[in-house]
């Protein structure tokens, strides 16, 4: 006898893992995993974040880690360092989220050049 429906609760989980804490589909695959959700069950659930949504949520992200910061401009070798290990800790941030890298570094490069303008 299942007490819970396995779909009703990945996609519950899914939802709400992507919007209160910005975990992209592969960091949600895993937790459902480790939570004993069948593969194809999970699979579907996490159909309902597309690539748009998972963009948005880590522009989000970013720009709510760098709210009130400032982050140096120019090109000295000092602005460039800090430039540098700005973004090594947010693409890490992003990383730890569940987030590829080609998409990690692509926001936060993004999101840094707004920072500056």
């Amino acid at each position: 006898m299942r007490l819970v429906d396995d779909a009703a609760f990945a996609e519950v989980w899914v939802r709400s893992r992507h919007r209160s804490k910005g975990l992209a589909r592969r960091a949600i695959g895993h937790e459902l995993q480790q939570k004993g959700v069948d593969r194809e069950i999970a699979a579907e659930a996490l159909e309902a974040i597309d690539g748009e949504d998972e963009r948005a949520a880590a522009l989000d992200l970013v720009r709510r880690r760098l709210r009130g910061r400032t982050v140096p401009g120019g090109a000295s070798p000092e602005a460039r360092a800090e430039r540098d290990k700005v973004t090594r800790r947010l693409v890490g941030m992003l990383g730890r989220k569940g987030y590829g890298g080609g998409l990690a570094f692509a926001v936060v490069k993004e999101v840094l050049a707004e920072h500056e303008e």
